[in-house]
């Protein structure tokens, strides 16, 4: 399952990033990186937080001196002002990425809205899709959320990669041993999980490496083996 090789990054590949936790300026700019291109348009969708304007002036804030085009792309709106379609919107940047919050909650309007087939759409076009918490356990088949009251449980991703994920790994407590418990039982398929400041690159739906911002931030496949959950440490390049 684990891939050692690095795949080169070309203009054709489908490419997601994911990590554990909140963005970064770190992540922004590896993120743009991927992309290819001299100064890439990237969109950022904090659907997950109901359009938090705080969510969308830090997004501004951190890339106001990297050498991108950030743009957001806002769900609560009336249809009037909105000159383009979300299809529209979403092929038309070099990376997409997607803020944290309540993954259950985003899913429904992304499906409701046609969102997630305009998503879809961008992928297969080979537009960079990254994110972290709810923007990284979308694109999987599933995951443990908070998005319920009162305790952690299963959300179905969008299943454009065929694992389960956990993210918040190392920060918290409950959700390390409940995915375990949810491997170990088949409730979830094997997957990745990442530490908030770690993260992984898929090409082509391919585990292709392993980052992170620091030495102590990792990210793991996790799977049963002879009836025990078993964790394997992928490296991590350092990024900055």
């Amino acid at each position: 399952m684990l891939c050692s090789c690095q795949l080169a990054y070309g203009q054709n590949e489908k490419k997601i990033f994911i990590y554990g936790g909140q963005i970064t300026k770190e992540f922004i700019k590896y993120t743009a990186e991927l992309t290819g291109k001299d100064k890439p348009k990237i969109c950022f969708l904090p659907t997950a937080s109901a359009d938090n304007i705080y969510y969308s002036d830090y997004w501004y804030e951190l890339c106001s001196d990297l050498d991108i085009v950030p743009s957001v792309m806002k769900v609560w709106i009336n249809s009037p002002n909105q000159e383009k379609t979300w299809e529209e919107i979403l092929t038309s940047v070099d990376a997409i990425m997607v803020g944290g919050g309540n993954t259950l909650n985003m899913l429904a309007i992304w499906k409701a809205q046609g969102i997630d087939l305009a998503l879809k759409k961008a992928y297969n076009q080979g537009i960079v899709l990254a994110g972290g918490s709810a923007g990284s356990l979308c694109w999987f088949e599933g995951g443990t959320t908070d998005s319920r009251p009162k305790e952690l449980t299963i959300v179905e991703g969008l299943s454009y990669l065929n694992y389960s994920h956990c993210p918040h790994y190392d920060t918290e407590g409950s959700r390390r041993p409940l995915y375990h418990k949810n491997i170990l039982a088949g409730t979830l398929n094997e997957g990745y999980a990442c530490d908030d400041k770690a993260g992984l690159i898929f090409i082509n739906g391919v585990l292709s490496k392993g980052v992170a911002l620091n030495e102590e931030s990792n990210s793991y496949f996790v799977s049963v083996r002879s009836g025990e959950v078993v964790e394997e440490l992928i490296k991590s390049e350092i990024i900055k």
